[in-house]
């Protein structure tokens, strides 16, 4: 397989590490250890304190799996196979469900890998481009149009990376009957499901409204545990599940058992671990939402209705890949210009979802108070 380079981890293998306030990260911020920790029940306790670092099951631990389970409707635990972040999870996916005579249709923007692994494997690829004027939101008219009798799979982003739209829920049903008149494949990412704005939002996962939808789900969104690298395919298509796991034996083949454990007393404690994350963005929204009322003819947002991410523009007449690299050097502050995600409509990704949000908003500030006013 040959596979371009994945242009935003590039960018962060550059800055992320170097960078004073990363105001452009999509994760919550991360838990310590001894804070998740101190909201393990006693089993939980029990298993870390007891943990031997051998080998774990390639399909991912038996009770991990169950508590997966349980933030669906209709899947069960061995409906669950456990991965090395979502990431692993798509490589698998395309690799299993695409071939050179194949057609995929995904969203963009969007993070690199949807469509990016799907061109290595040979298939071909339809973008369905999502649009600022319609608030980023996905017009199912348009994944009509790019179906094609060899269609194997749609893939779509709820809620959005980069832009934090969220489809309604007549979207969403459409979207998922189209999948099942065409025979092709519904997959829905969906790592920043539970941060929902508005929890009345929130759609059905993908793997409860089909039987042989798909839900890519991780740790390291919604919940702010990244480090913890521990995602998961759910779908109740148990043949599409083997295939899955027998490709797994040439990647990672199991997950860190420290990891795992970690998971399972976070997803047990997850109303918790949700409530923490949800009031740090809670908390960033209006200082985000001032900050464009006073920038307004120089920057604009469509309000975000999900996750942790948002997809602003530069109005000004200078190019956000300049004006991205000037401020990381000047202030510390890094954003993610939208060429990251082969937009070029001068868009650039915010991230809101860390406690530093203010004081890097406030460096932003002054800094465009030097170069754009």
């Amino acid at each position: 397989m040959r596979i371009d380079d994945f242009a935003l981890e590039r960018y962060f293998a550059r800055w992320e590490f170097s960078a004073q306030t990363l105001m452009c990260a999509s994760d919550v911020e991360g838990w310590r250890l001894r804070d998740l920790l101190a909201m393990a029940d006693r089993d939980g306790l029990e298993r870390w304190d007891g943990l031997r670092l051998g080998y774990t099951e390639s399909m991912g631990d038996a009770a991990l799996r169950m508590e997966i389970a349980s933030l669906y409707e209709r899947v069960t635990s061995d409906d669950v196979l456990v991965f090395s972040g979502a990431e692993e999870a798509i490589f698998c996916l395309h690799n299993i469900l695409l071939g050179p005579r194949d057609h995929a249709v995904v969203v963009r923007p969007a993070y690199q890998s949807l469509a990016e692994v799907a061109h290595a494997v040979g298939a071909a690829v339809t973008r369905v481009e999502l649009s600022e004027a319609d608030r980023w939101c996905l017009d199912v008219s348009q994944v009509r149009a790019a179906l094609k009798p060899n269609t194997r799979l749609i893939l779509v982003n709820e809620p959005h990376n980069p832009t934090g739209s969220l489809s309604d829920r007549a979207t969403f049903d459409q979207l998922v009957e189209l999948a099942s008149e065409s025979g092709a494949r519904l997959i829905v990412d969906e790592v920043y499901r539970f941060l929902e704005f508005d929890p009345a939002d929130r759609l059905p996962a993908g793997a409860d409204a089909s039987p042989t939808g798909v839900s890519i789900g991780v740790m390291s969104k919604s919940f702010g545990l990244a480090g913890l690298r521990i995602g998961w395919v759910a779908t109740r298509d148990r043949a599409l599940l083997e295939r899955l796991a027998a490709f797994k034996d040439y990647t990672t083949i199991c997950s860190s058992a420290p990891s795992e454990v970690l998971a399972l007393i976070a997803l047990r404690a997850r109303e918790r671990v949700l409530a923490r994350n949800r009031a740090i963005v809670e908390t960033n929204l209006p200082l985000l939402d001032g900050f464009f009322a006073r920038w307004q003819g120089i920057f604009e947002w469509v309000r975000p209705r999900g996750g942790t991410i948002g997809f602003p523009r530069l109005l000004a007449d200078r190019p956000i890949d300049e004006f991205a690299d000037d401020l990381v050097r000047q202030t510390g502050v890094l954003i993610l210009p939208g060429s990251l995600f082969e937009d070029s409509g001068n868009h650039f990704r915010v991230g809101f979802g860390r406690s530093n949000l203010p004081a890097g908003l406030e460096r932003l500030e002054r800094f465009a108070e030097r170069t754009l006013r």
